[in-house]
């Protein structure tokens, strides 16, 4: 059993999977929720439920961070307020949630600063590999931040990775994200494609799943798609936020991105489609609705607004 007391700050699709996990690996874990009574499972696994965020940074000496935006992150740890120095000081705080790069790079900055420290630790992987503890964690940080944290994240990650120091954790989740948006997309592409030639779409399946593109992640959506069955397990709000993070990141680099230029597109007309809660293979019902192109044309590639960059309100 830990002796290291854990905090645990947002329990939504991919925080309440997480903390369920590290509470029963036996970790003294206490959590806090926006809404609640999502924290059921959680206090039902062994976690004890905070009613503050405070009251978890004040009980805790490594907190994880799985919150919706950056926006949510600042508003939780008071950040820009005196509360702050007092709610980090002393404490870890691992953020695992996907984000800028800037903006985790100013955090890490401020965390410091205040007497804490910072550890940049997104996990590639959704819901259902957030259920089996089978997540990818890299790691960002001081080293002996990293060290501190690393063993921490065993019931969360079939592996970690040191990625050196912040933000190269979240750079490489955005190299990552880059061939799981594309994959999922083509593949929506793909199944278009063999219906509107009228293939059995089993077989098409089949002859996927027997060749060397196969994957954990192809056999999953095929699986969704064949049973007509969108319920979330990576919503298309959350990959287009995705989307959004990665394409600001190409153009930062100076890295072209015609790809995601174009799943940018793609998962912005699913959204628009009142798609947002749904799977991200539902994006096959954008696929063929690109506003303004017609065959072998390209859409402009679009441009970044700063709510795009994750300058949004805290959500419920």
């Amino acid at each position: 059993m830990s002796t290291t007391r854990l905090g645990f700050l947002g329990l939504g699709g991919m925080g309440r999977p997480m903390a369920v996990r590290l509470a029963r690996a036996g970790h003294e874990l206490v959590v806090w929720n926006r809404t609640a009574a999502r924290a059921e499972p959680v206090v039902a696994a062994g976690a004890r439920l905070a009613a503050t965020p405070a009251e978890v940074l004040a009980g805790a000496e490594v907190v994880l961070v799985m919150l919706a935006d950056e926006a949510a992150v600042d508003a939780v740890l008071e950040r820009g307020t005196p509360a702050f120095a007092r709610l980090v000081a002393g404490r870890t705080i691992v953020h695992t949630g996907t984000v800028s790069a800037s903006w985790s790079e100013g955090l890490e900055v401020d965390v410091r600063a205040a007497g804490g420290r910072y550890v940049e630790a997104p996990v590639s992987g959704s819901r259902t590999p957030a259920e089996e503890g089978t997540l990818v964690g890299m790691l960002a940080g001081a080293p002996d931040d990293v060290a501190r944290a690393r063993p921490l994240l065993a019931p969360l990650c079939a592996r970690t990775v040191e990625c050196g120091p912040v933000p190269s954790a979240l750079r490489m989740k955005f190299a990552v994200n880059t061939v799981l948006i594309t994959l999922v997309t083509g593949l929506a592409e793909a199944w278009r494609l063999a219906a509107a030639h009228g293939l059995d779409p089993r077989l098409f399946a089949e002859v996927l799943d027997a060749g060397p593109m196969a994957s954990p992640l192809s056999r999953v959506k095929l699986g969704k798609l064949l049973a007509g069955d969108f319920a979330a397990q990576a919503a298309i709000d959350d990959v287009l936020k995705n989307c959004r993070l990665v394409s600001e990141s190409a153009r930062e680099a100076g890295s072209p991105a015609p790809l995601m230029d174009a799943c940018l597109q793609l998962f912005g007309t699913a959204a628009d489609r009142g798609l947002g809660g749904e799977d991200m293979i539902a994006v096959l019902h954008a696929v063929d609705e690109r506003e303004g192109t017609g065959p072998g044309e390209r859409a402009p590639a679009p441009e970044l607004t700063g709510a795009d960059r994750g300058d949004q309100p805290v959500l419920g």
